[in-house]
């Protein structure tokens, strides 16, 4: 089976999201990623959700397919035992992932002497090396205040860690490109991403930074309402609740078909002097278009539309709990081949992913469970030249640990 990373070696040191989602994505590509941590376990081995004996459902679910190396790193001998298996030689190794707060024997000019063309990505929480987290850049970035119910002032939080996401995409890329440059000029480099660079990045990237700037324009909360087209929730007979959506012109017309409100539209768009057919204008009047539509909801189950919306290729959904997610939808389940049946040790069994993106000229290789905590500490050991007698010397001090 062809592994598209296979023979790239990434040392990963790290702790909760950003940082190791981009490790774990590059093993899921066929990488060899090496994750050190301290002998009881790093920052986020206990971190929710866990399992009722304690075992983290989140720390299994972000280290699959990596190698675990249990070390004490507050002594020499494990800053040695770190520094050869971050600096190891070979022309596919030298990559060191991290968001650890590094300095002295850690930072990228003393690892740096070890290994000349060392490649080191550091994820930061801001630019000045500052302690940032998902949960204070999104509110210091403006998205809690255009989040949540219309004409509500409160700001809303969210749930998703999304800049720990795009940040963990953004430092595999990161990555990569370091390791290609390398490849082609022989020279390493210390690679820096900060996740409130990341927040602000998208700020500009998706017009909100010109939007302030050139129309004086401070978004408000819109509830479920799509920005600048037409999107909104319904409830339906029985309390089920969908979304619909009419970005495109395409959307808009298979939604008053499947919804019989041609006429009804017509007659609104004449009444409003508006063009529904863009986007522009259908957010504009985006509340007359709900009064419009809200009757068909109000009278029909979702099971009353469902398959003539998917006929008709309405863009919709149905809300759902994660439980109802994981129970109901036929994509969270072994149909969908990016998932398998895995077990995990200490934990159970249960449905896990691997890598979403599928390769023409590589077959998609199935999700391999994280590591015990250490679990490969004597063969990394071994691989970076100590003897079976430094090896258990090592362990005999408590310098390392993991299974014998």
């Amino acid at each position: 089976m062809v592994k598209i990373l296979e023979g790239l070696r990434i040392v990963e040191g790290s702790a909760f999201v950003a940082a190791p989602l981009a490790g774990m994505t590059l093993a899921q590509m066929g990488a060899d990623v090496i994750r050190f941590d301290r002998i009881r376990g790093g920052l986020d081995y206990e971190r929710w959700p866990v399992t009722d004996t304690g075992r983290s459902l989140f720390w299994a679910g972000l280290n699959k397919g990596k190698r675990s190396l249990a070390v004490d790193m507050a002594t020499p001998r494990g800053q040695e035992v770190v520094t050869r298996l971050i600096c190891a030689p070979g022309a596919q190794a030298g990559i060191f992932l991290t968001n650890l707060r590094v300095r002295g024997w850690m930072d990228y000019d003393s690892l740096r002497k070890h290994r000349e063309d060392l490649i080191m990505m550091s994820i930061m929480g801001d630019r000045s090396g500052g302690p940032q987290v998902d949960y204070t850049v999104n509110p210091a970035v403006g998205f809690p205040t255009a989040t949540g119910p219309e004409g509500t002032t409160e700001p809303t939080g969210h749930v998703l860690p999304a800049w720990d996401c795009i940040t963990g995409q953004q430092a595999a890329l990161g990555i990569l490109a370091a390791e290609r440059h390398r490849r082609l000029t022989g020279r390493g480099q210390l690679v820096e991403l900060a996740l409130k660079d990341m927040a602000l990045a998208m700020l500009g990237n998706l017009g909100i930074i010109g939007e302030v700037t050139i129309n004086g324009y401070d978004r408000p909360k819109m509830g479920n309402s799509l920005y600048g087209a037409y999107a909104q929730d319904f409830v339906c007979k029985g309390d089920g609740r969908v979304i619909v959506v009419a970005l495109t012109v395409r959307q808009w017309d298979n939604l008053k078909a499947a919804t019989h409100t041609q006429p009804a539209f017509d007659e609104l768009a004449a009444k409003l002097g508006a063009n529904l057919s863009r986007e522009g204008e259908r957010f504009k009047h985006r509340h007359a278009i709900t009064a419009v539509l809200k009757p068909f909801f109000d009278s029909r189950r979702i099971e009353d539309f469902a398959q003539a919306f998917d006929s008709r290729g309405v863009t919709w959904s149905r809300y759902r709990s994660f439980k109802e997610a994981v129970e109901r939808d036929p994509d969270v389940s072994t149909a969908n081949p990016m998932f398998s049946m895995l077990e995990h040790p200490g934990i159970g069994s249960y449905l896990t992913p691997g890598n979403p993106i599928a390769f023409s000229d590589a077959e998609r290789v199935p999700p391999t469970r994280g590591p015990s905590l250490g679990e490969h500490t004597d063969e990394l050991l071994a691989e970076i030249g100590f003897s079976n007698t430094e090896i258990s010397a090592l362990h005999d001090d408590k310098i390392v640990a993991g299974p014998r």
